[in-house]
C-alpha cells in the first residue's frame, strides 16, 4: 500500500509518497481553501503513485472530520469531502498529532509544535490523543499568543525564548510526561532546548502520515487474529459439548 501523506501548515503544505525521498512543498496563506490544497497537491504529485492519503490538518479533528476551521487558512474546511477530492481513502488527523506520531519512540510522550501557533499532543502506549493547549489560558492571553508566531513577532526572540521555557515547564509539570519533543518551525529560533526535552524535526510530521496506515493494518491483523481466535475457542468448545453428549453405547461401536 503507498501512502501520500500531506502536512497542512499556515505557510506552506508539504508532500511525501511512499518510495520517494525529497518532499515537495506549495505556498499555503490565509487564502487558501480546501479545494486550493487538494488541486495544489494533485499538481504536485501528479507523477506519484499512491493508494491512500493521510492529511495533518491544522486544528480540532474528530471521526476522520474537521470540526473547527483553521486559524490560518480560508474557511470551507468543515463538511469538505477529502475522500471524494482525492478519489483515494482518507485519514485526517490534527497536524500536532500526526507529527508527533512520527517522533514516538515509546511510553507517555508530550509533543509541542512552536509554528504559526502552538500545535500538541500526547501519546500513551501508542494512543494519540489530540490536544488544544496552545487555547489554554496563559498570562494576559493564551499560550498561543505568547509562544507562537504572534509572541515571537510582538515580544521578540529573547521574551519569547523564556516564554517557551516557562510553558514547557508548566505542561512538564502539569502532564508529567516520560518525553517532551519539541517540533514546529520555530524551534530552531531556540538557543537551548528547555530542560527535559528534545527538538523533533518537521519531517516526523509525513512520517507520522505514514504511520497512521502502518497503525490501521496492525489494528486490522489484531482483529483479524482476535476472530481466528474466537472462532478456534468455539469449535474447540463445540467438540468438547459434541463429546459430552455421546452415549457409552455410541462411543464404544465408534471405537469398534
Amino acid at each position: 500500500m503507498k501512502v501520500l501523506a500531506i502536512d497542512v501548515g499556515g505557510t506552506h503544505v508539504k508532500v511525501l509518497a511512499t518510495g520517494q525521498t525529497e518532499t515537495r512543498e506549495f505556498a499555503s496563506g490565509p487564502a487558501m481553501t480546501p479545494e486550493l490544497m487538494v488541486t495544489g497537491v494533485k499538481k504536485l504529485t501528479a507523477d506519484w503513485e499512491h493508494d491512500v492519503v493521510s492529511i495533518g490538518y491544522p486544528g480540532p479533528v474528530l471521526r476522520n472530520r474537521p470540526i473547527a476551521e483553521p486559524h490560518n487558512l480560508a474557511s470551507g474546511w468543515i463538511g469538505f469531502s477529502f475522500d471524494k477530492a482525492f478519489e483515494r481513502p482518507v485519514k485526517l488527523i490534527n497536524d500536532a498529532a500526526m507529527q508527533a506520531l512520527g517522533s514516538y519512540k515509546g511510553g507517555k510522550m508530550l509533543f509541542l509544535g512552536l509554528g504559526t501557533g502552538l500545535g500538541s499532543a500526547m501519546i500513551v502506549d501508542r494512543v494519540i490523543e489530540p490536544m488544544e493547549l496552545g487555547h489554554l489560558p496563559y498570562r494576559k492571553s493564551t499560550y498561543e499568543d505568547y509562544v507562537g508566531l504572534r509572541g515571537l513577532e510582538k515580544y521578540g526572540k529573547k521574551k519569547w525564548r523564556k516564554f517557551v521555557e516557562d510553558a514547557v515547564a508548566r505542561l512538564i509539570a502539569a502532564l508529567e510526561p516520560d518525553d517532551v519533543v519539541l517540533g514546529g518551525g520555530n524551534v530552531k529560533k531556540l538557543k537551548e532546548l528547555p530542560k527535559g526535552s528534545r527538538a523533533g524535526d518537521n519531517a516526523n510530521a509525513l512520517l507520522g502520515g505514514f504511520r497512521l496506515w502502518e497503525q490501521a493494518g496492525d489494528h486490522a491483523s489484531r482483529k483479524a487474529d482476535s476472530r481466528k481466535t474466537r472462532k478456534r475457542k468455539e469449535h474447540e468448545n463445540g467438540n468438547t459439548n459434541s463429546n459430552s453428549h455421546r452415549t457409552p453405547g455410541r462411543s464404544a461401536a465408534h471405537k469398534a
